[in-house]
């Protein structure tokens, strides 16, 4: 496999040319967001110029023009993640707004007294909060998957909480502060056997794997454009058609009817049934151009790209003796995601330091709070890698990270 060409790509993007502080921009929060290259600046650009229009609400140029562009992105969608028909691609503002869409329709109208949604201790608060409200208002039971101290899910942990009573399982492919790949796999499968309905968090994955979601054979699978190069305030729901056209729609209003009267309205088939009102066109063109460039590029050798940074990075960080890395250190088991705590500094600080050198990373308990108290730690700094990252990215990391004690007083 042909190796990237980090030099060549990085010149595609823009923001990574600016000095911070005096210092090139080592950009290390792409688990947060990730920044845009010109494809994408002037897809979004190009459509705002030429074929902005309101989409399926008119008959002339413009809005066809902006109906073709979103419909396109659809499809472009659909044939990334390898999903039988566009019908099963929902356009939502981001994953939150996904697993929100899911909580709302599947599970206040599938979830009954006493059935069981089992999550991982180690999800993201947006994939904790929809299914408590569920819990409270449906009285179902709220189980969690615990970690080893790899931070992996295990094949007993999984027989033990997801049971008979299961009825559905919502879980992280990747967790956004250990970086672990869960086995979502043995998961689904598992969960299948029992009759459970299974829902796969895709935001940390889907930029830096490939995804078939036929393959896995999950019933929903959720992401956001932001993650992957694309423009924020656009998200995806997968589901399978025929559990979406047994959910009733989410949000009410223009283009997710068929006909409205006095007092009942019948709805539009899928997926405009759960797209009320004018969507985010712009987000969509913004995210076709993305996917069209992350293709072009190969997420396998982004996915290889990523291994050795983060062999390279635990390798140098493993050798600081006041560095604690959570999570796996297996290769084979983790995307490219580190969390660490530095002895006797709090993350904040950590953050606002490396700063000063130009290096962006993420602190704090990176809306995982219930993760954080199983960990015993208050919070964590974090590093995550994307395709424009280099090794000069982690050099420049490292020598800042040494310094952070130093400026609270202590020797090294």
């Amino acid at each position: 496999m042909h190796k990237l060409n980090i030099d060549e790509i990085r010149k595609d993007f823009p923001i990574l040319n600016q000095k911070i502080n005096g210092h090139r921009l080592a950009y290390l929060d792409n688990a947060a967001t990730t920044q845009k290259p010109y494809q994408v600046i002037d897809a979004i650009y190009n459509y705002n110029k030429t074929s902005h229009g309101n989409p399926h609400r008119g008959v002339h140029q413009l809005s066809v023009r902006a109906t073709e562009e979103y419909d396109l992105a659809k499809e472009r969608v659909r044939k990334f993640i390898n999903a039988k028909s566009v019908e099963e691609i929902i356009f939502t503002r981001n994953t939150t707004e996904s697993i929100n869409l899911i909580a709302n329709s599947y599970g206040m109208e599938f979830i009954k007294e006493n059935d069981e949604i089992v999550l991982a201790i180690s999800e993201h608060h947006s994939n904790i909060l929809p299914w408590q409200r569920v819990a409270k208002e449906k009285n179902a039971v709220l189980k969690y998957m615990y970690l080893n101290e790899e931070g992996r899910i295990t094949h007993e942990e999984i027989m033990n909480k997801i049971t008979p009573k299961t009825k559905l399982v919502s879980i992280a492919h990747m967790s956004n502060v250990l970086g672990t790949i869960h086995p979502i796999e043995e998961i689904i499968d598992y969960a299948h056997k029992i009759g459970a309905t299974v829902i796969i968090d895709g935001a940390q994955s889907t930029p830096h794997i490939k995804v078939d979601v036929q393959s896995l054979d999950a019933d929903f699978y959720v992401f956001s454009g932001h993650k992957m190069l694309g423009p924020m305030g656009i998200g995806v729901v997968y589901g399978k058609k025929e559990i979406l056209e047994k959910m009733p729609p989410f949000l009410m209003g223009g283009d997710m009817i068929e006909y409205v009267y006095e007092d009942y309205a019948t709805f539009a088939p899928l997926p405009f049934k759960f797209e009320a009102g004018t969507q985010n066109v712009e987000g969509a063109v913004g995210l076709r151009a993305a996917i069209d460039y992350l293709e072009k590029i190969g997420i396998d050798k982004i996915e290889e790209h990523e291994k050795e940074l983060v062999e390279y990075a635990l390798d140098k960080m493993l050798s600081i003796p006041y560095i604690k890395i959570q999570g796996p250190k297996d290769l084979n088991k983790r995307g490219g995601i580190i969390s660490f705590t530095v002895d006797d500094v709090h993350p904040h600080d950590v953050s606002t330091i490396l700063d000063s050198y130009g290096v962006a990373v993420r602190a704090g308990h990176h809306c995982a709070q219930p993760l954080m108290r199983f960990l015993n730690v208050p919070a964590t700094s974090r590093i995550s890698f994307y395709l424009y990252n280099n090794k000069e990215d982690i050099d420049q990391f490292i020598e800042g990270l040494k310094e952070v004690r130093k400026w609270l007083g202590y020797e090294s």
